[in-house]
């Protein structure tokens, strides 16, 4: 999904109009969300015992601190992620490539992340949630200015699935983290507010991008831009890192 609908979309644009193509993935998702909903099921609920053993789960650091926190790193993060996601494309465009070849870059990026949102998932399960969390911003926030420095399809094909294997694993991550360091009884309500900042970090990226290259006329400031709210999110989660250590006698149980 993440790799083939941008795809698509290049051709249903250059077909129907970027309106009309907006209009066409409505009409699907529509189509087949909604069908697709009514057939969930509730889980099997958990006996009260096990329900209350979770909930009453030591955590590291408190709930009230830990969310805030998440919830500010994960703005810069996204921040920085949403760049590349949403200004690739016309990036290659403006090199005089068409659209939908332009969006075969972005597609061979997004289906090399499937691998790394694997990957990276058992490196979570071997170093700890928050290291690998940061594992994979460090690789998003060092390479994302690269895009800007290309010149070539061939470097696009090859550099592209690189950049995106590792930032596939900032999700990751970020979830496997939430769940480590909030409880159950908490754990949902935690995670809708840390992922409503993310989106607005993505709507923020994806703005100033854009806002910068209509200043600028090029995507250099926008891509930089999005290397320095990488920076600032290892900053954060390196820091509550630290704190995690110093707080728990068992730092290696606290991360994982």
């Amino acid at each position: 999904g993440q790799g083939g609908v941008p795809f698509g979309t290049t051709f249903l644009i250059e077909t129907f109009g970027w309106r009309g193509a907006f209009t066409a993935l409505g009409i699907i998702s529509l189509a087949t969300l909604v069908p697709l909903a009514l057939l969930t099921k509730e889980p099997p609920g958990k006996s009260g015992a096990t329900a209350d053993e979770a909930a009453d789960e030591p955590m590291p650091l408190p709930t009230n601190l830990v969310v805030p926190w998440l919830s500010a790193a994960v703005l810069f993060c996204c921040l920085c992620m949403a760049v590349p996601l949403m200004h690739l494309v016309p990036l290659i465009q403006g090199q005089g490539i068409s659209a939908p070849e332009a969006g075969s870059v972005l597609f061979v990026m997004l289906i090399a992340a499937i691998l790394g949102r694997i990957a990276f998932g058992k490196l979570a399960d071997n170093i700890g949630a928050i290291p690998a969390y940061m594992t994979a911003s460090l690789w998003q926030t060092a390479l994302v200015f690269v895009f800007t420095q290309i010149d070539s399809m061939d470097m696009f094909y090859v550099f592209a699935p690189i950049y995106g294997f590792g930032y596939a694993g900032v999700m990751t991550g970020l979830l496997i983290s939430i769940r480590t360091l909030t409880p159950a009884s908490r754990r949902a309500g935690s995670t809708g507010i840390i992922l409503a900042f993310a989106w607005l970090g993505h709507g923020l990226g994806g703005y100033q991008g854009g806002l910068f290259f209509d200043l600028t006329g090029t995507y250099t400031v926008s891509f930089a831009n999005a290397a320095l709210a990488g920076v600032l999110n290892l900053l954060i989660v390196g820091t509550l890192f630290v704190t995690i250590k110093r707080q728990t006698a068992t730092p290696a149980q606290a991360m994982r």
